[in-house]
């Protein structure tokens, strides 16, 4: 059944146990940074809210939209392995959850907004370089297919944020499924309070994994626990899956950092490799490397399985029942997590699947590249032009050099793929859809970021846009496409807390 669309606020109809009140600041001279206008239209977004003085006020704390209720939520949560037992939104601000027509829910939320019951002291705000970050990174990784948060606008607030220096502050404009988080389970699980998890266990299991409860017929609490602990567990194995293949490394990948919903969220220090280096780390924070690349299916198995270790009372009242169930979950995680990444690397190596063989075809692939400072995201798209044969009619000669050492290697390549069942071109033909041109360049990132800190909006505005068609050639793809090289490599990103 069709409405109209229109706000929810189920989430804080639970009760001041889970959310606060709280009004956004009112920034001192908002403008326009940047403004998704396929997203509007895709959450049905009303044109009067659109890229409009109404909107732009209401962003920025100078008014506010008919029907929203802003609210901040609690939770808690693991970071870098210290768990924290209360932390929440302390620089946002949930306006309520958008309702589309046929009934989808998106979370709209205002990210740098200003102080709330759970900012632990911090000003609440957020510098202009995290703001954009996120806006880019948020959209690239949609657009590359990866599950993620979305962001439908940008807002600089006119205001100066102090972090190491003075800088100028923005606002983002967050849509999400939810932003119920692990940490949201994990607060009311370590504070003891059986009937608010019980109650957020629910609400979270109807929410995002209702097509399931009615397959399985789950009715009951522990149901639907057992529901939500698998159905999270494997969107998480199969998310960090994509990262991996993708050369995606998020930098903080807490507990309170990872979404019931399985997208990605929190674009703070994160980056993508150029040249490949398994255990890449770009977060200034990171000092030990807890989160490099090489960790993070690691990472994600032990965050689920602190998740899973929370939601015990309410899996089972036998308490041995509920840890071998528990256990049997998070004992799947890296089988699940494993045939998401051969499935992703079987289509960026043009294989009909991945065979046994083919993990050291793949692993001696990586190592030369590393050892041979190679790009990741190029050698992926040569190797792709080289299964269509058309690397001559392509810019990709001008990008990528490949080593000897690369060269021999696809010998052993073209044998494998020599004895696929099926057609080769179809194969080649999705090395094209799994190998993107493009990815959003650190270097890229840097410079939008150090542009738009002076109001200079045109480089954000362009990344955001070439970045829509990650996997197609473009005009002057010699810019975007390239390797950085020298000054231009950007290894430290910084989360703007």
């Amino acid at each position: 059944m069709m409405h109209t669309p229109h706000w929810q606020h189920s989430y804080q109809a639970l009760g001041r146990a889970y959310t606060a009140t709280v009004a956004p600041e009112p920034a001192t001279a908002p403008e326009w940074m940047a403004w998704n206008e396929a997203l509007a239209t895709e959450i049905e977004w009303p044109d009067m809210w659109r890229k409009t003085d109404l909107a732009l006020a209401a962003f920025s704390g100078r008014g506010e939209l008919e029907g929203a209720k802003p609210s901040a939520s609690v939770y808690a949560g693991h970071q870098f392995g210290q768990y924290n037992p209360q932390l929440g939104d302390g620089r946002a601000v949930l306006l309520g959850e958008w309702t589309r027509s046929d009934a989808e829910r998106f979370d709209i939320q205002l990210k740098g907004a200003g102080q709330t019951p759970y900012s632990r002291g911090g000003d609440g705000k957020s510098p202009v370089g995290p703001v954009v970050r996120e806006f880019l990174l948020s959209e690239a990784m949609h657009h590359l297919g990866v599950p993620t948060t979305r962001a439908l606008g940008a807002i600089a607030t006119g205001d100066r944020v102090y972090r190491n220096d003075m800088e100028p502050g923005a606002v983002i404009v967050r849509v999400a499924k939810s932003h119920l988080r692990f940490g949201s389970i994990q607060y009311f699980a370590m504070t003891r309070d059986g009937d608010g998890l019980a109650e957020l266990v629910e609400y979270a299991a109807e929410r995002h994994f209702a097509d399931i409860l009615a397959a399985k017929d789950a009715t009951t609490l522990e149901a639907k626990a057992e529901v939500l602990l698998e159905a999270t567990v494997k969107r998480i194995a199969s998310l960090v899956a994509h990262w991996q293949s993708l050369g995606f490394v998020h930098g903080v990948m807490n507990t309170d950092n990872m979404l019931l919903s399985g997208e990605t969220i929190d674009y703070g220090p994160c980056a993508f490799v150029d040249t490949y280096q398994a255990d890449a780390v770009f977060s200034a924070i990171d000092s030990h490397g807890r989160y490099r690349l090489s960790n993070q299916p690691g990472i994600g198995h032990w965050n689920t399985s602190v998740l899973a270790s929370c939601l015990l009372k309410v899996l089972n009242s036998q308490e041995d029942k509920a840890v071998a169930y528990a256990q049997s979950v998070i004992d799947e995680f890296p089988r699940w997590y494993t045939d998401a990444f051969k499935t992703r690397i079987a289509a960026k190596l043009g294989l009909d699947s991945f065979r046994p063989e083919d993990t050291e075809l793949h692993d001696t692939f990586l190592t030369i590249l590393e050892r041979d400072a190679l790009d990741l995201t190029l050698a992926y798209r040569w190797l792709t032009h080289q299964a269509l044969d058309d690397a001559n009619h392509t810019p990709i000669g001008d990008l990528f050099t490949p080593s000897e050492d690369l060269i021999e290697w696809t010998a052993s390549w073209r044998q494998r793929r020599a004895v696929n069942k099926g057609d080769n071109q179809e194969t080649a033909d999705l090395m094209r859809r799994a190998n993107p041109v493009v990815i959003p360049r650190n270097h890229l990132v840097a410079s939008a970021i150090g542009d738009a800190e002076s109001q200079d909006y045109d480089k954000l505005e362009a990344a955001f846009i070439r970045w829509q068609q990650p996997f197609d050639w473009h005009d002057n793809d010699a810019l975007w496409a390239a390797t950085p090289t020298g000054s231009e490599r950007v290894t430290r990103t910084f989360c703007g807390t």
